[in-house]
């Protein structure tokens, strides 16, 4: 006697909704087979974030090459000797004026380096354009860190110390006719050259290759002029800061930067596929920044300069930070009086 299996009514219902379910997606695997063989393949956008305040635009804001160095008179004023004692400051003087405050109020950038940044390990603000603060400090008052650093920007610097929030800015600040007419240099305590930085695989080699190219340059810089003087169909964006134009070739937003050798230098250490190329586009010098009307500040700041250009002070500092540039030494510079 056969006997028969009778499978329960649950059993079914099961088999039944399992066999639908197997059916749809066959169903619909073939469709979107279909549709991938019909249409384009599906694609996915996003926005890349930009750094803020960034500007595209064929032009540049930044000085032209005519308005450079060589067109106006540079030098600067010839310092009082000998300097005073530190703690010393002559009567009535801006530098007794900074000393009785208690601090020397310091325009500069921390994301510069190896000119100016901030240690993320010990938090100490340092690099070659922090040394000249250091040695502005202790020569007022015997100690090279009695400094208040306030954050400016290329495009702020002039105007910080026209409106008096800061002494003095050192801040890889280039001399210029344009800058002169509204704020006093020193003498030059650094002689940059301008280069271009760019990707390995990219093919820019030369300031030519940037014609059709979107290049970086911060706002109010001296660089993005002379670029669109030699690449006259190079594109620019333009930031704030060096920072936003990294992270902007990373993105690939830009295909290079250009700026001064120590500038660029900081750059390529922070990403190794990054590398200076071309021949110098030219010279910059930089000098400490101090606000019109105060002549006896920038005799007093000619004078530490030229005392730490001879007691070594100026080469210790230069093998520290910017050793990787080659050989250096100190720029010439003339006194007008």
């Amino acid at each position: 006697m056969s006997r028969t299996k009778v499978r329960p009514k649950g059993i079914h219902r099961f088999l039944s909704v399992a066999v639908l379910a197997v059916a749809v997606a066959v169903g619909v695997a073939a469709c979107g087979e279909q549709a991938q063989q019909n249409g384009n393949p599906p694609t996915t956008t996003a926005e890349i974030p930009l750094p803020p305040d960034v500007t595209f635009d064929g032009s540049v804001n930044g000085p032209a090459p005519s308005d450079e160095s060589t067109n106006c008179d540079t030098s600067s004023l010839r310092p009082d000797e000998p300097l005073p004692p530190p703690g010393e400051m002559p009567r009535h003087s801006t530098m007794e004026e900074i000393y009785k405050r208690g601090r020397l109020v310091v325009g500069t950038d921390l994301g510069s380096n190896p000119l100016s940044f901030r240690d993320p390990l010990t938090g100490d603000v340092m690099g070659f354009d922090v040394d000249v603060a250091h040695w502005i400090s202790e020569a007022i008052f015997g100690d090279p860190n009695r400094i208040d650093y306030r954050m400016v920007s290329t495009d702020d610097r002039v105007d910080a110390l026209t409106n008096g929030s800061v002494d003095i800015v050192v801040k890889s600040m280039s001399v210029t006719c344009e800058r002169l007419a509204s704020i006093d240099f020193s003498i030059p305590y650094f002689e940059a050259s301008q280069r271009i930085l760019a990707y390995r695989h990219t093919g820019i080699e030369s300031v030519s290759d940037l014609n059709g190219k979107r290049v970086c340059a911060t706002s109010s810089s001296t660089s993005a002029g002379r670029v669109k003087a030699l690449a006259p169909k190079a594109e620019f964006a333009t930031t704030a800061s060096w920072a936003d134009c990294l992270v902007m070739m990373q993105q690939g937003s830009v295909d290079a930067i250009t700026s001064d050798t120590p500038i660029l230098a900081g750059i390529a250490a922070q990403d190794p596929w990054a590398k200076v190329v071309g021949e110098s586009l030219g010279g910059e010098n930089y000098a400490v920044g101090v606000a019109k009307g105060h002549p006896d500040l920038v005799r007093f700041i000619n004078g530490v300069l030229a005392q730490r250009r001879t007691d070594g002070s100026w080469q210790t500092s230069y093998d520290r930070w910017l050793s990787v540039l080659g050989p250096g030494s100190p720029p010439p510079y003339t006194y007008r009086d």
